[in-house]
């Protein structure tokens, strides 16, 4: 199972109480429900409002379970921001 770092930013980053954490997971789906394992509660109802990169690239409307993660990859956890 390929090792990846989940990056938070902005409200996703003050809600995981921390910048990144490491998880194992094949797709963004599995990586994403780990991070709803580990953080209940105010992280999940952020999660619901992101945007996510995989290796820099943008997820966009792909289903999560179909978005394949590679060994040493990085998922970027984007909430809205303000301004522009």
């Amino acid at each position: 199972m390929p090792k990846v770092t989940v990056r938070y930013w902005a409200a996703a980053k003050a809600a995981a109480g921390t910048a990144d954490e490491p998880y194992d997971a094949e797709t963004l789906a599995e990586a994403l429900a780990s991070v709803r394992d580990r953080h209940p509660g105010e992280l999940t109802r952020v999660l619901q409002r992101c945007a996510f990169l995989v290796d820099g690239a943008p997820v966009g409307t792909r289903a999560h379970e179909t978005v394949r993660l590679a060994e040493g990859g990085t998922v970027e956890v984007l909430p809205p921001f303000a301004g522009g």
